[in-house]
């Protein structure tokens, strides 16, 4: 007979406490902690839940707290289970984190029907933090109908978002061509919707000239094999006001649609899947070099390559060669 944690049948009751303190021990890098979380985890694996996981991200200031929340409200509102993981920047001297969005979320924060859990990016590409898979998995099998993955800004690396979602959505603020020349191309290339925000009040008619810009840009983008005619698309939305929402909304239903309808969305999950397997691996192999030896040793070599004594391509193939790899 197979013992199940302690936390497996309150998290399969929707106990958001449980859940809570599950993402906690997957976020531990303590060896017990990541033991019993992979037990968990394995054990969560095949409750045949599954929920919209829907990425976001935005160039700073853009309103992304404002519109989840107002998003989430939403949602909720049409009986829907919302989880949200905002993952918060994090120092790159201190590695400390404000983790903040529960108190810029107050009303959602207090819906019966949502769960807010901020996580610290650490150094971890993306703005996703470490463990954000397995927390988005947790969710799933707590019943949570939308998992809303709120990112850290706007950048390349952004893109890895893209492997722990099903839709991306790409948040901004009404500006001219300035704004425009400065979002990456990687990160077009991967938006599902990109909402205008803020297009309230006097910056409505900005919003709505933004949304074109937007709109021809994309356009000019190579069309993708999963994608149904008119998408990636451009839309204004208000956070503020909660206006264009449903709208927005109505497009992220008809896509993810399309995409369960055309053999699309399996597809993804699996190549995901697999993505995260070769992440593993990799980062179980920099664990396992991980140790006070090998450390001292990059320290001496760093120094002597800071100091001009050693070329930085031969100091990392000595120690390479060193460990046999």
């Amino acid at each position: 007979m197979t013992t199940h944690d302690p936390l497996h049948d309150p998290i399969l009751s929707g106990d958001r406490r449980a859940l809570a303190r599950a993402i906690t021990l997957v976020e531990s890098t303590r060896p017990d902690h990541r033991e019993r979380a992979a037990a968990l985890l394995d054990g969560l694996r095949d409750t045949g839940r599954e929920a919209l996981r829907i990425g976001l991200s935005g160039t700073p200031g853009v309103g992304k707290s404002t519109f989840v929340e107002a998003f989430g409200l939403m949602l909720t509102g049409q009986g829907k289970r919302v989880a949200v993981l905002a993952v918060d920047p994090s120092s790159a001297r201190t590695g400390g984190s404000i983790l903040g969005d529960k108190t810029r979320m107050e009303h959602l924060s207090r819906d019966a029907n949502a769960f807010i859990r901020p996580s610290p990016a650490a150094s971890h590409l993306g703005g996703v933090a470490r463990r954000s898979r397995e927390a988005v998995a947790l969710c799933e099998a707590a019943g949570f109908d939308i998992v809303l993955i709120e990112t850290v800004g706007v950048g390349q690396s952004e893109t890895m978002v893209a492997q722990i979602s099903d839709l991306f959505v790409l948040l901004l603020a009404p500006a001219g061509g300035d704004e425009l020349q400065g979002v990456k191309r990687g990160i077009m290339e991967i938006a599902d919707l990109i909402l205008v925000n803020k297009a309230d009040g006097d910056l409505k008619s900005t919003a709505t000239r933004t949304v074109a810009d937007y709109a021809g840009a994309l356009r000019l983008l190579r069309k993708r094999p999963n994608d149904p005619e008119g998408f990636p698309r451009a839309m204004a939305v208000s956070a503020l006001e909660s206006s264009g929402l449903a709208d927005a909304w109505e497009q992220m239903q008809t896509l993810a649609t399309w995409r369960r309808d055309n053999g699309h969305w399996a597809t993804c999950r699996a190549e995901q899947a697999a993505h995260w397997f070769r992440e593993e691996v990799r980062a179980g192999l920099l664990a396992r070099l991980d140790t006070p030896e090998v450390r001292a040793d990059m320290t001496r070599l760093a120094r002597d390559v800071a100091e001009g004594r050693r070329a930085a391509r031969a100091a990392a193939r000595d120690l390479l060669d060193d460990l046999g790899i």
